[in-house]
């Protein structure tokens, strides 16, 4: 079901907007607060301020440009989509642990970036809280892009290609610190996946019908795991301990390392389950290359500690009990989060 929904900025106007045709820098978001709009019923308001950064056309093909440019690390060759490849949900698919510069290897799996505009904290320990400054954390780290903001935008500067792009994106037109932010946010704000099997199923359009099976997954769903991957966005973006022990020759402390408590060692952010089943390996560490590894361990995997979330802690039992045939249903449920439009929109594919 569809509602009509008063507001002034709306994903579907957004999405129409950038498949238009036009090069000029109108700010296409400059609509009257009372145009009424339809907007699917099933997303949760927005958490970016996008008043405060209105995205145009300019802006947002700016930001792909930055996006994949591997001027942003210190090599010249890692960009942000090396790490996050769209046909993965813009994650880095079938790589455990995120890789840079000289082949360096981190300690976490590259999240998936989609929806950012609902969230409020980014990175699996909630590093920032804004989206503006959250390309700073895989350029600065020194075995993802290796480099320093001040060091990316001296290679801006130097550019003519980039002086002419920045001066038709912002009124200042400055190749700045505050401009490069906003552009890629401009683009990170865009990719928003709502079009899979279960949105069309919830808003009761074509194409979303489901079998027996997805019906009973979605049952579960809603009785094990909905407590922590909530909304349609399928996450709470809570930070919690799920239980996962230590990884072998890695102490990630996880929420802790920002926050500096005890209280928060070895929990993450609850990672949205939209495009899961394109996104392996799973967990912030990526141990599990599979849906069935996963359920397994929440099964009979879960390990106690005193941050293990309360939610896995009841009933006398540790983890969240799943029969076979429960599991079954519930890839079956998972497999209707794929958003395939997403997944091969050319707005957000690399030149």
């Amino acid at each position: 079901m569809k509602y009509s929904i008063k507001i002034a900025l709306s994903i579907v106007v957004l999405n129409m907007i950038f498949a238009c045709s036009k090069s000029d820098d109108t700010d296409y978001f400059a609509l009257d607060e009372n145009l009424e709009v339809i907007i699917p019923a099933n997303f949760p308001e927005m958490q970016y301020d996008i008043s405060r950064n209105p995205p145009t056309k300019n802006g947002f093909e700016l930001g792909k440009k930055l996006f994949y440019d591997g001027k942003l690390s210190s090599n010249g060759f890692i960009s942000c989509g090396f790490c996050h490849e769209q046909r993965f949900a813009f994650t880095h698919h079938g790589h455990q642990f995120s890789h840079g510069i000289d082949d360096l290897e981190g300690i976490r799996n590259a999240p998936a970036v989609q929806n950012m505009a609902f969230q409020s904290q980014f990175s699996w320990d909630g590093g920032t809280s804004h989206l503006d400054l959250f390309p700073i954390i895989p350029i600065t780290n020194e075995v993802e892009m290796g480099e320093t903001i001040s060091n990316v935008l001296k290679k801006l500067q130097a550019d003519s290609e980039y002086q002419r792009l920045f001066a038709s994106a912002f009124e200042d037109g400055s190749v700045n610190n505050e401009n490069f932010f906003k552009a890629l946010s401009q683009f990170m704000v865009m990719m928003i996946s709502s079009n899979s099997k279960y949105d069309k199923y919830v808003r009761n359009e074509p194409g979303g019908e489901f079998s027996e099976l997805e019906e009973e997954g979605l049952r579960v769903f809603e009785a094990k795991c909905a407590s922590c991957h909530k909304t349609d966005l399928f996450t709470d973006s809570a930070f919690r301990n799920n239980g996962l022990p230590p990884y072998p020759g890695i102490n990630d402390l996880g929420r802790a390392e920002v926050s500096g408590s005890t209280a928060d060692n070895y929990k993450f952010k609850v990672p949205s389950l939209r495009n899961v089943t394109v996104t392996a390996p799973y967990m912030h560490d990526g141990r599990f290359g599979s849906l069935a590894s996963v359920l397994n361990f929440y099964n009979s995997g879960v390990q106690d500690s005193e941050t293990l979330d309360p939610i896995l802690k009841q009933n006398g039992r540790l983890g969240i009990a799943l029969s076979t045939k429960e599991q079954e249903a519930l890839i079956a449920f998972l497999q209707t989060l794929t958003d395939s439009e997403f997944l091969n929109d050319e707005r957000f594919a690399e030149y």
